[in-house]
């Protein structure tokens, strides 16, 4: 199936291509470099918020754990809920760059609620606004990138985008650390400071970013909501496949607590998320271009190692060292996982209902996401966050074990058709 295909050797008159040409023409579109600095500006405001969100919620409106992991799974739900129709509609109308825009616009237009919050309920609508946001511009975004990039270098092209975008994530949690320290742990101050970035990717987005040329599938006839639905096997089973394992991965906010568990004064609580965006943007994209020669399923299964062996370290963790080396394996499993689900998507789904497959990912993996983090409040509140991570580690290996008997399977089934 070509979704388990990597890049493949090269036939002999590509060999015969001199090195810089072959260089020249697959490199990254410019679009595609824009795309992931909007992804980097954007991130930068959302992390100096989501950092000290989880700090605010406890100390300063007196939440809990399982409110926290209500609040958490609020938002997925809410960004789930229009993932799928923006996909289904920038596939509709052919043109991603103007939903990406209606999506940062509103990612913005979130930033200025959150110090206006004085209570949970506050907190949610800032969410809520900030997730539609979001659920309006992944698909249409994600999209953009697959529809602009060659499928030799596609991996490298996603793989980029997230490391641009992770870098937002660790210089974002910095920001909020050092402004924590200049404004007296004023974090309604860092949260006003936070719209700043957030403006500047939807400027940029706006002037940098065209749309692609209409695939010619679409141009004959624009996709209907039924027709969307029906993608093909090979769509489909990609997208439960890398969805599942949402279920194994919470929220980054638990992380946090356990720092605060484990004795990380509440300012530098965002070191760790530093430090995780840091090990997740430096593996991305040589992840990504490794998956364009070797294949993707492999990088994939030894991500969730990483994820199941960052559980441990944490449900384990009763220091700062044995913490952030958990913090560190997790960073490993989202380099090693999150450019490769988009990529895996792409191979897989038509060009011209690419958008509607990102959708119904984002939809899927939203609502097992939600079940996730709901329950790993509950674990936490209930038992503690060792049986919190220790269920994760659990997971982990349930999910990777499930993946690979399914690639036996397909690996079998395809020497039996050989030799049929």
């Amino acid at each position: 199936m070509k979704f388990l295909a990597g890049a493949g050797p090269r036939l002999d008159s590509e060999r015969r291509i001199p090195h810089w040409a072959r260089m020249a023409r697959s490199s990254i579109p410019r679009s595609v470099w824009i795309l992931g600095v909007v992804s980097l500006l954007m991130d930068v405001s959302s992390e100096m918020i989501q950092t000290l969100l989880p700090i605010y919620l406890v100390v300063g409106l007196g939440a809990s754990a399982v409110m926290i992991g209500l609040v958490e799974g609020f938002s997925v739900v809410v960004a789930t809920a229009v993932k799928f129709l923006s996909g289904f509609w920038s596939d509709r109308i052919a043109r991603p760059k103007w939903l990406a825009v209606a999506g940062y616009g509103l990612a913005a237009l979130s930033k200025p609620i959150f110090p206006l919050a004085a209570s949970v309920e506050g907190v949610l609508l800032a969410k809520g606004v900030d997730r539609i946001g979001k659920g309006v511009r992944t698909a249409p975004r994600d999209a953009l990138v697959a529809a602009v990039t060659p499928p030799d270098i596609r991996g490298r092209a996603f793989g980029l985008r997230k490391s641009l975008d992770t870098v937002g994530g660790f210089v974002g949690p910095l920001l909020a650390i050092g402004l924590m320290v200049v404004l007296a742990n004023d974090i309604k101050a860092v949260f006003w400071l936070a719209s700043i970035p957030a403006f500047l990717a939807v400027a940029l987005l706006v002037g940098g970013v065209s749309d692609p040329p209409r695939p010619d599938e679409a141009a004959k006839k624009p996709p209907s909501l039924e027709g969307a639905l029906r993608l093909d096997a090979a769509t489909w089973t990609m997208i439960a496949l890398t969805a599942v394992i949402g279920l194994a991965r919470f929220s980054e906010s638990f992380l946090l607590m356990k720092g605060l568990d484990v004795g990380v004064p509440a300012a530098f609580a965002p070191a760790a998320i530093v430090l995780l965006h840091l090990v997740f943007g430096l593996a991305a994209f040589p992840v990504g271009a490794l998956s364009d020669r070797i294949g993707r399923t492999s990088l994939l299964l030894l991500s969730l190692v990483f994820l199941a062996a960052a559980d441990v370290a944490l449900a384990l963790a009763s220091d700062q060292v044995v913490f952030y080396l958990g913090v560190a394996l997790w960073g490993l499993h989202m380099g090693f996982s999150q450019g490769l689900l988009m990529t895996l998507i792409a191979d897989a789904a038509p060009a011209h209902l690419r958008g509607s497959a990102f959708g119904l990912f984002a939809l899927i993996s939203g609502l097992i996401a939600l079940l996730g983090n709901v329950a790993a409040g509950l674990l936490w509140d209930g038992f503690g966050p060792q049986a919190t991570f220790a269920v994760g580690a659990v997971l982990s290996l349930v999910c990777a074990l499930g993946i690979a008997g399914w690639m036996r399977l397909q690996a079998a089934h395809s020497r039996s058709s050989a030799s049929e």
